[in-house]
């Protein structure tokens, strides 16, 4: 299994515009960050986690040419903007299979009615079928399982992804002990450390290599 990492910036990218701070003017590659995504593929399954403002672009610098799924983590315009530019993927496949929580389907169906109408569709615009995860439901991409790992980002429930020997999990800032031994032991884990000082939303470094410590996994990004 392959895992491409299509972008690990904040909700606003780095460098953030208008920014003069040292790390937005820096030349450093590791200071040029796009909204979070993940491309995951084998020989025979393809899918993405989340697709941002930066969806677009990050398909052309991966050469991602198809998917068989995008799985959603929340509704955050950082996690969801780009969904529009499914549309060659669309063209190319037919109806996009999207899996996510309910109440993240019922934004997206809001937010992006267009995709979502059945009658008196824009003939240029991509279609989706959309799937409901359940916390406790595992559920198959092609022959891939994914196991939803329950989390919270603040006081908003999200979702992480076990696929295979991977654990992604990203805008954690709590998590149950229940759903960390889904995890624990896992070959490869992701998972966010936004800033070294506390953060409201978001595990801070020390608060990360605490998580790591009770997973124990055998790498982590």
């Amino acid at each position: 299994m392959n895992v491409y990492f299509l972008g690990t910036g904040t909700s606003q990218g780095i460098p953030v515009i208008g920014c003069s701070d040292p790390v937005c003017r820096s030349e450093d590659l590791r200071d040029k960050r796009l909204r979070v995504s993940v491309w995951i593929y084998d020989n025979d399954f393809s899918l993405v986690i989340d697709c941002g403002p930066d969806f677009r672009a990050q398909m052309l610098k991966s050469e991602c040419s198809h998917i068989d799924a995008l799985l959603f983590t929340h509704e955050h315009a950082d996690h969801t903007a780009g969904l529009d530019d499914i549309r060659p993927f669309y063209f190319q496949q037919g109806d996009i299979p999207i899996f996510a929580h309910e109440r993240v389907l019922k934004n997206l169906a809001k937010r992006f009615d267009y995709i979502f109408e059945t009658e008196n569709k824009y003939p240029g615009a991509p279609s989706v079928t959309a799937i409901k995860v359940e916390a406790d439901q595992s559920f198959n991409i092609k022959k891939q399982l994914i196991v939803p790992i329950n989390a919270s980002h603040g006081n908003l429930q999200v979702f992480g992804y076990k696929i295979g020997k991977l654990a992604y999990l990203t805008d954690v800032k709590t998590i149950e002990d229940s759903e960390i031994e889904k995890i624990k032991g896992v070959e490869v884990l992701v998972i966010n450390a936004l800033r070294k000082e506390t953060h409201a939303t978001h595990f801070n470094l020390d608060e990360a290599l605490a998580f790591i410590e009770k997973v124990n996994p055998g790498k982590t990004y």
